[in-house]
């Protein structure tokens, strides 16, 4: 099962072949003061599969969340507008750090082979180069809606694609889960 309503997230599961059906949580993604942004990321992970795990016991779940890191500081998804446009200016012509914390979670039966209490969570960080963007290019994106519900406010498989020249790691984190993280954690598992 997974705790997000994602498409993003639900569309790297599709193609993947890992089968899930979606159980959104709905957890205040907020970072707590002077947390660090991988203790960030899996807490939240590990909050929303808890959250579904609750909900609905004797299901395996998978709980995501992604966050952007530029000088230490945590941009989650924008408020608005305004911070969306902050966010673009923040990343703009420099290299930033995208985190995704992941957390597989289970009660367990004996037919889902799962342990008592299960749970494992882990973490994926990318690094990813931004070219400098005019105010044009940040105004005319934020009219497109997308940057709206991304952390840091842009989508690397959309239209922001063009302002990213080079990355360091997993692409698939950026976009929302680290799919051979999690296909390697379900395996390690007994359960891909």
């Amino acid at each position: 099962m997974l705790a997000s309503a994602s498409p993003r997230r639900q569309e790297l599961l599709r193609n993947a072949g890992i089968s899930f059906t979606v159980y959104p949580t709905h957890i205040p993604e907020l970072p707590r003061p002077g947390e660090n942004p991988r203790d960030c990321a899996e807490r939240l992970a590990r909050e929303k599969a808890q959250a579904a795990l609750h909900q609905q016991p004797g299901k395996l779940v998978l709980g995501a969340d992604t966050v952007v890191v530029i000088e230490g500081e945590i941009l989650g998804k924008p408020r608005d507008e305004g911070d969306a446009g902050r966010m673009l200016r923040l990343l703009s012509g420099r290299t930033h750090l995208v985190t995704t914390g992941v957390c597989l979670a289970g009660l367990g039966t004996e037919n889902q082979k799962l342990e008592t209490g299960f749970e494992d969570t882990r973490s994926e960080t990318t690094q990813v180069a931004m070219v400098p963007l005019s105010d044009e290019d940040i105004h005319s994106y934020i009219a497109t809606g997308e940057p709206m519900d991304k952390a840091g406010a842009y989508a690397i498989q959309g239209i922001a694609s063009r302002w990213i020249p080079r990355i360091d790691g997993d692409y698939f984190n950026v976009v929302g889960l680290p799919v051979a993280l999690v296909f390697r954690m379900l395996r390690e598992h007994g359960l891909g």
